[in-house]
């Protein structure tokens, strides 16, 4: 059976990885300003920033069409995969599910399912990359949606960023006090809740001592051991390789990937922000 991986663009697999013929991204929109950008090949992720950095309004996202999906859908794979942003963060899992129930009225035996990855970046990028093997390994389409969705709910995901003001602007930080992400010498280190929204785990007075707290943290968690982890940066190379070296000292992962944030990620993540996931 042939089968297609659909993703949004926030789902920061690397150029090399989206070249593979079973990856399909869709992609997002971002507004800064007067100026609009597609989150696809074509993304400029330092006119990005410097957009940003210029703009005196927070940037604002918007998530893809029912339309787009069904048009990626239209690839004439056996079985559909589609992997979005977190429910509670984007309308993408909503727009690829209207897209699905439209795409069945037609395809009535179609095999699709919309995995809400309850996470983002580098979240959606282990999520992808565990369909990939499942499927190549010729797992059954309801098999691999099974396994999967126990993947996704095991899943852990953390952030460090240098400035949490796109988040925060753009209504992001529900739950996080308005008093720490105004005080700049504080540095948070946030996580994703079960459900796939954005919460606290810790502070530190330094990026680098955040980054130290979130690997402590992935090392005293033991279901970590053997686990693929995915690092995503945002213009910072040198940072993601000092969480590589920290984990490869202190925990037991089997893999460990580094990628680069596309659009979207680059929005919320901003110049020098880390996302892992494992």
């Amino acid at each position: 059976m042939s089968f297609k991986i659909i993703v949004d663009s926030c789902c920061d697999l690397t150029p090399a990885q989206l070249r593979e013929d079973c990856f399909v991204s869709v992609p997002l929109t971002i507004r800064v300003g007067e100026h609009i950008v597609v989150d696809d090949a074509s993304f400029d992720q330092g006119a990005l920033l410097w957009r940003m950095k210029e703009s005196a309004t927070a940037p604002q996202s918007s998530c893809p069409s029912p339309i787009q999906y069904l048009e990626a859908f239209d690839c004439g794979a056996d079985d559909l995969y589609v992997v979005t942003l977190s429910a509670l963060l984007s309308g993408s899992h909503n727009a690829a599910a209207q897209a699905r129930s439209l795409w069945l009225e037609d395809h009535p035996n179609s095999n699709v399912h919309i995995f809400n990855s309850c996470s983002a970046s580098a979240g959606e990028v282990l999520v992808a990359l565990k369909i990939q093997e499942l499927a190549q390994s010729g797992m059954d389409f309801t098999t691999v949606v099974s396994q999967v969705s126990r993947y996704i709910n095991e899943m852990e995901t953390y952030f460090v960023l240098e400035t949490l003001d796109n988040l925060r602007k753009n209504g992001r930080l529900t739950k996080v006090q308005a008093l720490v992400t105004s005080t700049l010498r504080i540095k948070l280190l946030m996580g994703a809740t079960p459900e796939g929204e954005i919460c606290k785990k810790g502070q530190a007075m330094s990026v680098k001592q955040a980054l130290g707290k979130m690997v402590a943290l992935m090392a005293a968690d033991p279901k970590h051991e053997g686990r693929r982890l995915s690092i995503v940066h945002c213009n910072c190379l040198e940072r993601a390789f000092h969480v590589k070296e920290l984990a490869m000292k202190q925990c037991r992962f089997g893999e460990i990937l580094i990628s680069d944030t596309g659009g979207i990620s680059t929005v919320y993540a901003n110049d020098g922000g880390i996302v892992v996931a494992y």
